[in-house]
């Protein structure tokens, strides 16, 4: 039978619908490119913010009206089926044919067949304590990178998130296991390594931590590049920034989730440091980097931000300059410790005013700090040979993450060009090949 796989969300979604084609390859099912073609359809859900799962549902609903789609078996899988479990199961009204959790994926094709011998709604969204998908193979489409998630849930229990409650307890991959799929991405010639966990650098094994990890898959032949998201500011021991500073292959790229910039919000929100100690990390990984390129999450309004403690976040953006920021107004999510115990406070017009502010503030940073690159030269790792915009123009990426678009010329899609910038937006720098 045939399979079409349509992925929401985070870079750890789009890592399990590669586990999830991997498992279903070896029950000789076919994956396709289209939901047209496909007889089974499978929705790999996010369930961060509320917009998320309204997009699923009225996927789903348009997927019923396709030609033939009225036949297809369609199921969801990841956080939003473990997020909503009790309404998509006993509520009939979304069309849907089974779930599944994200522990539960070994477990995809005795779902899959039961929907097709009965009519009734085939469902696992039991979370594990120990679910890896250790031994198994990810399917992959090729590319320059590939994604290793070392670890699986959350115990930080932030107060905003669901998380926890849609992935489970942390538990970490062993070092050998992660080691083997790294060596196997790099012998089918990835590149780069992105290394994946919902607290990432809270990896522990056997004794060993995130630090000891990226020294192991630095020493693979072939790796060229290692970057890793999303970490938390918590955990960011001397031995890790001295890997990231002194070592060749790791992306001198931090994303440090800020959140909010005002203590007594960061202690609501349950984030473990308050505003100095968050400027304390920066001051110390510039100590051992100082050119280290910073990037961060943002929320707006959380239940009870006054305006002046609003001011504080924009105090926090001007004194770290990120390179650049994800910024998100609250969305209150069912079932999390904020919902519980803080009202929804903050107005609609207030947290847009928020939002509008802090992204006209970053897109000048941005801008500044892209217009200092202009005149230097970057080894940038060529991702696809051609842009949005452009077919005669190539775009790859600085080991800071940085978009650079550049001319066609010879290099191919991973090879790595020596490359001067010559001009720069808040988003993207521009330059042109070194001749060699």
């Amino acid at each position: 039978m045939k399979v079409y796989i349509e992925t929401y969300g985070c870079q750890m979604n789009e890592y399990d619908s590669e586990i999830v084609r991997g498992i279903l390859r070896e029950k000789a099912y076919a994956l396709v490119d289209s939901a047209e073609e496909a007889d089974i359809i499978l929705l790999n859900t996010c369930s961060v913010r509320d917009n998320a799962d309204r997009k699923v549902i009225a996927r789903v609903h348009a997927l019923r009206h396709l030609n033939g789609g009225a036949h297809k078996k369609i199921g969801l899988i990841g956080c939003m089926p473990t997020s909503h479990r009790q309404g998509l199961i006993a509520d009939g009204k979304l069309p849907i044919d089974f779930i599944a959790g994200p522990d539960s994926y070994r477990r995809l094709p005795s779902l899959i067949e039961k929907s097709i011998e009965s009519s009734d709604k085939a469902f696992d969204i039991r979370l594990s304590r120990s679910e890896t998908y250790s031994g198994v193979h990810p399917f992959r489409s090729g590319g320059v990178n590939g994604w290793i998630a070392v670890m699986r849930g959350c115990n930080n229990f932030c107060t905003f998130c669901v998380v926890p409650y849609t992935r489970g307890r942390e538990r970490s991959r062993s070092v050998d296991d992660v080691v083997t799929e790294a060596r196997e991405l790099a012998a089918q010639g990835c590149k780069q390594i992105t290394v994946l966990g919902q607290n990432v650098n809270s990896y522990q094994h056997d004794g060993h931590d995130f630090a000891y990890l990226l020294d192991k898959i630095s020493e693979i032949d072939g790796v060229q590049r290692i970057r890793f998201t999303s970490p938390h500011p918590k955990d960011f021991p001397t031995s890790l920034l001295r890997v990231v500073a002194e070592n060749p292959k790791v992306c001198k790229h931090i994303h440090l989730p800020l959140q909010a910039g005002n203590s007594r919000v960061l202690d609501l929100m349950h984030r473990t440091y308050d505003k100095e100690d968050y400027l304390a990390l920066v001051d110390k990984i510039k100590r051992f980097f100082p050119a280290m390129v910073l990037t961060t999450d943002i929320i707006v309004g959380f239940p009870t931000e006054t305006e002046k403690e609003f001011e504080d976040t924009v105090d926090v953006m001007q004194r770290v300059e990120f390179d650049s920021a994800f910024i998100f107004k609250y969305s209150e999510r069912k079932g999390t410790l904020a919902a519980k115990r803080f009202p929804d406070d903050v107005s609609a017009v207030k947290k847009t005013e928020r939002i509008v502010r802090l992204n006209e503030l970053q897109k000048e940073i941005s801008l500044a700090k892209n217009r200092a690159h202009i005149g230097q030269v970057h080894a940038v790792l060529i991702e696809s040979l051609r842009t949005k915009k452009s077919s005669s123009d190539m775009q790859g990426r600085t080991d800071g993450n940085k978009l650079v678009i550049l001319p066609r010329g010879d290099a191919g899609i991973g090879d790595f060009v020596q490359v001067r910038i010559t001009d720069a937006s808040a988003h993207v720098l521009k330059g042109r090949a070194l001749s060699t």
